[in-house]
């Protein structure tokens, strides 16, 4: 395995990742009960914008800093924002770090509730336990993600959330190899929330992940968010990024389009779009 998220953090899709991610962790707070966050693909958890890998692809330019730049957001993006200040910001007011979904979550874990982190890269999985020192809630686990969703669960907390996003390096076979791991998870933890995230290129390398999932996610409903920069019709440049939620929040869709348009707008300027929907299964 090559990828290195370094190159990208920070860029859109981190925004969109990361705001969803927010939300639903929220969601989770809204009840006394624990909760589980589990994170089958990590990573470091932090990443420093100043080096050569941010400063080589400068994404997070196009990306987190037009919402530091940006005023009157909606109140999921500028919670966002002001987590991000804290985290990456200098006393001159540069951001010059950017905190991965693993630093974000654990800042939303409460005494009770705890964190399972999956990275198989052993020098991503080093980082990340440096990052997390110290908090006893917050186990890193230096193996494969989609096997931990066999071995792992369910937690020891009755509720929980899932965030599957792999690097997707071959994004044919990568969906295969969720569907695999979703179709054992289901059945181990099946009032868990589950959130996939992927990257949009051609439409038709994602229909038929969709389709499975309304297939086969049994009675949970699934509702899909999307962002574009532009049109998904190129193989071979990101026109956007989804997420796909089994057991959703109650209202997650009308949480969501109170930030989405926003977020596109500022993101993708006048050629993106986003859109909000519900899988239907076609039996």
């Amino acid at each position: 395995m090559n990828y290195r998220h370094a190159f990208h953090a920070g860029n859109f899709a981190d925004v969109f990742k990361h705001v969803a991610l927010l939300g639903l962790l929220d969601a989770l707070r809204a009840k006394p009960s624990p909760f589980c966050y589990v994170d089958t693909h990590a990573a470091r958890g932090i990443y420093d914008l100043r080096g050569d890998e941010a400063q080589r692809t400068g994404e997070y330019r196009d990306g987190v800093e037009r919402l530091l730049l940006a005023t009157d957001l909606p109140t999921a993006l500028a919670d966002y924002v002001a987590r991000i200040r804290t985290f990456g910001v200098d006393d001159n007011g540069s951001l010059v770090r950017y905190p991965g979904s693993p630093l974000l979550a654990r800042e939303m874990l409460r005494e009770h509730d705890g964190a399972i982190l999956c990275e198989v890269q052993p020098d991503e999985a080093a980082a990340l336990r440096v990052a997390l020192r110290g908090d006893a809630r917050c186990a890193v686990h230096e193996r494969d993600g989609y096997a931990a969703l066999k071995a792992l669960l369910p937690p020891a907390q009755k509720r929980g959330l899932v965030l599957i996003d792999p690097p997707f390096e071959a994004q044919g076979a990568e969906f295969e190899t969720i569907q695999n791991a979703l179709a054992t998870a289901f059945t181990r933890w099946p009032n868990a929330i589950y959130a996939v995230w992927y990257p949009i290129k051609r439409r038709e390398t994602i229909v038929p992940f969709h389709r499975w999932l309304a297939a086969h996610a049994g009675n949970a409903d699934v509702l899909v968010a999307e962002l574009l920069l532009h049109a998904d019709n190129s193989p071979l440049r990101l026109a956007g990024c989804g997420l796909a939620i089994v057991n959703p929040p109650w209202r997650f869709d009308a949480a969501l389009q109170a930030w989405l348009p926003t977020a596109t707008s500022l993101l993708a300027g006048g050629d993106g779009s986003s859109r909000i929907d519900w899988l239907k299964s076609a039996a």
